[in-house]
């Protein structure tokens, strides 16, 4: 069995983790950061820019024009003049305005979806190019759900801000110091009534707002602890119905549940008495206004002798009116409604900015180190055995191995030789995974590994291609120096056939010829007889053009395997590592598959990881390990003479765990 690697983090409660919001560590960095990408659409977000500005300038102005058209009925009930034509006029300018405010407001809003899903297609690119160049050990420490969630939750919060949050909240802004500024220009003093009963709404929301948010934060814990459960209980819920626990599971959930009813009630008794005291504060506001316009029109008529305090109370538009009062109103409905869509965004924004700034930690975390020069080339040798470089594919590979020292170039054969000379290695620096460890494998041998779990056998094969590197020692291929290869044309030269086998969404044809894109239909065939999944394969509804889906869950666990093996097969790699292939298999599947793999081997350097030791008796030599270290090796025959670990492990006095 392959040993345990760094145990991957969970995020939250429940067996697949939580996401939950919080605000970013370093906003400003953030911020700048992620206006970075979005700003790479200047041109589009200058023109957003101008209409927002419009959209934002007509609702003001449109409001205004309330004082004209009302002043204007005042004067013909005075007079009692019926010419509408100036009513009219107004109307006009009003549905013109309004129009114009729509027709920008509709417009910014489709452009605004142009420039987030260019911004997020760049973004989702970026963070996917650099987790290609992450190290192994990345991945080893992370789940795949924390992964996928900077995808998925963080990216669509940013798309949510950048699409919706970030232009209303210019348009938000603009529209309050714009009221602002047209109810200081009506009547400074009524404004003054206004900010003071600002002051009284912000106090309220404060203090309710507060405790709304404290019991929400509860309520989010008490949903994760549900969801947990739940998940938990039904994905194990063969084992509660075999030990007969249905009436200690429902006690269980009853309590669970009991908690999050608690934390969801006070949760929502505070949410929502804030609504309604924000709206009766908002209609005393504005009956408050209404009463002190009234007031000041009838006791004033219009005018005061005082020149400063005219202006004081009329603003510079010179005496409050009816019409002007109407218009200061109207703005009082509308001067809280851009405050708390601020407030709404700001949340969105934070929420986008912790996303992005998740996001921004992949893409700043240290790329896979390769410092190797020694590259894999086409080779062809003349009659006096010299290796020259060639353009074409030859058959024959070599490695390219330039010397810095004199600047001359030396080409080796590529024959699979590979050796550990006292190698030392550990994931963590905490525990020592292998001691000391040396072998060698000649071209053409096959070298099993046995032992039980933890004992070092996966890690091996995970150094051999260079997935993690040595502390101490090293290992050399055809006598270079693994950490000289780059780590491409390293892996190039090898295919693995692993326990648990992947294929990807697509034909049979093309999860074959993964292991070498170049590979043509007789290729893929050729590949398929060798790992004898031919003869299945054609019997499949549209045979090589059969479509898989959900890593291959049409197809039986040996056919997985089977098509794992002619991936590796056309490939066609001098190295060949096979990683505990047959373990999860039936005996007569295990048999098939090894005629595969026995056709596979021929002529290659193989590493056999075995859970069946059955399975590795023809081995050239069997490397037995326990604890990191390298306790017997030998053939078959030699070590069950010696009548050690292996000796005892084949005839099953001891097992292997």
């Amino acid at each position: 069995m392959a040993e345990k690697k760094p145990q991957q983090q969970k995020n939250g409660p429940g067996p697949a983790g939580r996401m939950k919001f919080e605000k970013p560590k370093n906003t400003k960095k953030t911020l700048t950061r992620l206006l970075s990408y979005v700003t790479q659409k200047k041109v589009l977000l200058i023109i957003v820019f101008i209409l927002v500005i419009v959209s934002s300038a007509a609702n003001i102005f449109g409001t205004y024009l309330l004082t004209p058209i009302i002043n204007e009925i005042g004067n013909m009930l005075e007079t009692g003049s019926s010419d509408f034509t100036m009513i009219i006029k107004y109307l006009i300018l009003l549905g013109v305005i309004y129009v114009c405010g729509a027709a920008s407001q509709y417009a910014y809003s489709r452009v605004m979806l142009n420039v987030s899903q260019g911004t997020l297609n760049v973004l989702r690119k970026d963070l996917f190019d650099h987790l290609q160049e992450l190290p192994l050990k990345y991945f080893d420490t992370h789940t795949h759900g924390e992964l996928m969630s900077r995808f998925t939750n963080d990216v669509d919060t940013i798309r949510e801000a950048i699409s919706q949050g970030l232009v209303q909240t210019i348009s938000s802004l603009i529209t309050v110091i714009g009221i602002f500024a047209m109810m200081l220009y009506i009547s400074p003093a009524l404004t003054c009534l206004i900010i003071l009963m600002l002051f009284v709404m912000f106090f309220v929301i404060k203090t309710i707002g507060g405790k709304s948010s404290k019991y929400f934060r509860k309520q989010q814990m008490a949903v994760g602890n549900l969801n947990g459960y739940i998940e938990e209980l039904v994905e194990g819920l063969k084992v509660v119905k075999v030990f007969c626990r249905e009436e200690k599971s429902t006690e269980t959930f009853a309590g669970i549940n009991e908690n999050f009813r608690k934390a969801g009630t006070n949760a929502h008794t505070f949410a929502s008495i804030l609504m309604p005291i924000m709206g009766n504060l908002s209609y005393f506001n504005f009956a408050m206004t209404a009463t002190a316009g009234a007031f000041i029109i009838l006791s004033t008529n219009g005018t005061v002798e005082n020149g400063l305090l005219n202006i004081f109370i009329g603003g510079l538009g010179g005496a409050l009116t009816i019409g002007s009062l109407a218009s200061f109103l109207q703005y009082t409905r509308q001067f809280s409604n851009p405050i708390s869509q601020v407030s709404q965004q700001m949340n969105s924004i934070l929420a986008a900015l912790a996303g992005a700034e998740r996001i921004f930690e992949i893409i700043d975390e240290a790329p896979e180190v390769d410092d190797g020069y020694v590259t894999l080339v086409y080779a062809k040798k003349d009659e006096n055995g010299n290796i020259t470089e060639s353009e074409t594919r030859t058959g024959i590979w070599a490695w390219k191995h330039p010397h810095s020292a004199d600047g001359s170039v030396t080409y080796t054969l590529l024959k699979g030789d590979v050796r550990f000379h006292d190698v030392t290695f550990s994931y963590d620096s905490k525990k020592t995974v292998l001691k000391n460890v040396s072998l060698y494998a000649k071209p053409g041998q096959k070298i099993a590994f046995v032992g039980s779990t933890g004992a070092g056998k996966t890690t091996i094969t995970n150094l051999i291609n260079r997935f993690y590197d040595v502390q101490e020692g090293k290992i050399t291929y055809d006598g270079i120096n693994i950490k000289k290869i780059k780590k491409d044309d390293l892996r190039r030269s090898l295919a693995m056939v692993l326990q648990d086998t992947h294929l990807f969404t697509g034909t049979v044809e093309e999860n074959i010829r993964y292991g070498k894109l170049d590979a043509t239909h007789e290729d893929i065939v050729k590949a398929a007889k060798i790992a004898n999944a031919d003869s299945f394969i054609t019997r499949l509804p549209d045979g090589y053009n059969t479509m898989l889906k959900g890593d291959g869950s049409n197809l039986s666990q040996g056919q997985r395997q089977l098509l794992a093996i002619a991936r590796a097969a056309v490939a066609d790699p001098p190295v060949l590592i096979l990683d505990e292939a047959t373990s999860s298999i039936d005996t007569r599947t295990e048999r098939l598959i090894e005629k595969g793999m026995d056709k596979l081997m021929e002529g290659k350097t193989v590493f056999v990881i075995a859970h069946r030791l059955s399975t590795v008796r023809n081995s050239n030599a069997i490397m037995v390990l326990e604890n990191g270290e390298i306790i017997e090796k030998g053939d078959h025959d030699t070590l069950i003479e010696e009548k050690g670990k292996y000796y005892k492990l084949y005839t099953g006095q001891f097992e292997l765990s």
